[in-house]
């Protein structure tokens, strides 16, 4: 949340007025760097994110390293709306970057976040934005330690976008990568898909079902561990966001330079979801997910594979919905509930901007 002095989130007796969060809105003084900035630091960033690193107010973040190979990832986030069934852009953001470091295997340790805020944003949006953030980062064990806030004029922006960089560690002896698909494998999947895609959806068009779609979104570092404690031989993890299950297994496939077969009866789709897609005219396989899991795996290790998935809330509905095969096209195939056989493609264009 970079500042320019110490931090006084003991007592604000050197600012001029308190923050209405209720009813102020973000002005170009909160990005300046001046005694606005650090107002808005002590009182909401630093308040909801607290921690002993955050504390120290460097413009950096200094922690200890873990044994292991050290992993990192970042992510922007700019999804609209900004918030939605099931989340908001803050618990995405979070969740978003744990799940993209803990696909190598790893444990995440820590995160870092950057906020781009437009003058005139509503603060008591951005209260509950980071307020979700902090829950999000506790409730995974992940803290936010270090961060940025800048403002960009009205008009110039979209409310706020969100930045974050997770680091963590992979355990000696584990080797998890997308490469790493051999012919045989089996395909999991940790969950229903299209959950994430149609939520957003649906409140973009006002659209209502008999029941609420709710957004996946979630961080699954815990059910990774869980796996890889079970199965240390994963081969591949993967979270198919953006492009969905397709593009996820188009990108695998490529890069292990193998065929996937899939089988249309046993991908786990809700179906309140599915008819959404039907009215839509969308295939739930490009849909995007935020808290569902690919995992490949050698076949005699499926089964233990698919009941440790099972056992946790975020894999209940897990399923082996196909398998790797020799093909030197690198095509990913589906086998359809009528016997037939079709290509699934990668995603041409954006199917749905903003989702993430």
């Amino acid at each position: 949340m970079k500042s320019t002095g110490k931090s006084v989130i003991a007592g604000n007796a050197a600012y001029v007025r308190p923050i209405d969060f209720k009813n102020g809105r973000v002005e170009m003084g909160h990005g300046g760097g001046g005694r606005m900035t650090m107002q808005l630091i002590d009182t909401l960033f630093l308040t909801a994110f607290d921690n002993d690193i955050l504390r120290q107010m460097n413009d950096q973040a200094c922690f200890s390293v873990p044994a292991g190979r050290m992993v990192m990832s970042t992510d922007s986030h700019v999804v609209s709306p900004l918030f939605f069934p099931g989340g908001d852009i803050g618990s995405l953001s979070v969740n978003g970057t744990i799940n993209d470091v803990a696909m190598s295997g790893a444990r995440p340790h820590y995160l870092s976040a950057s906020f781009i805020l437009e003058e005139g944003f509503p603060l008591s949006d951005l209260k509950r934005i980071v307020e979700s953030m902090a829950k999000a980062a506790h409730s995974a064990g992940v803290p936010i330690i270090t961060g940025d806030t800048k403002v960009v004029e009205k008009g110039k922006g979209d409310g706020v976008f969100i930045t974050t960089t997770g680091v963590g560690s992979v355990p000696d002896g584990i080797h998890i990568s997308s490469e790493l698909a051999r012919p045989g494998d089996k395909i999991l999947l940790s969950g229903t898909l299209g959950d994430h895609g149609i939520a957003i959806l649906s409140l973009r068009e006002n659209l209502t079902f008999h029941t609420t779609v709710q957004s996946d979104t979630a961080a699954l570092h815990e059910l990774v561990a869980s796996m890889i404690q079970a199965v240390p031989t994963i081969h591949v993890l993967r979270d198919p966001t953006r492009g969905g299950l397709a593009s996820a297994l188009n990108e695998i496939a490529r890069q292990s330079g193998v065929g996937i077969k899939l089988r249309e009866d046993k991908l786990p789709i809700h179906e309140q979801v599915r008819a959404a897609c039907e009215f839509l005219g969308f295939d739930p396989l490009y849909v995007a997910n935020e808290g569902k899991l690919i995992a490949i795996c050698e076949p005699e290790l499926a089964d233990k594979l698919l009941q440790t998935m099972r056992a946790s809330p975020l894999g209940r509905d897990a399923a082996i919905i196909g398998e790797v095969i020799d093909d030197p096209h690198c095509f990913v195939q589906m086998e359809t509930i009528f016997g037939g056989q079709r290509v699934v493609d990668w995603l041409s264009g954006e199917q749905l901007p903003r989702i993430c």
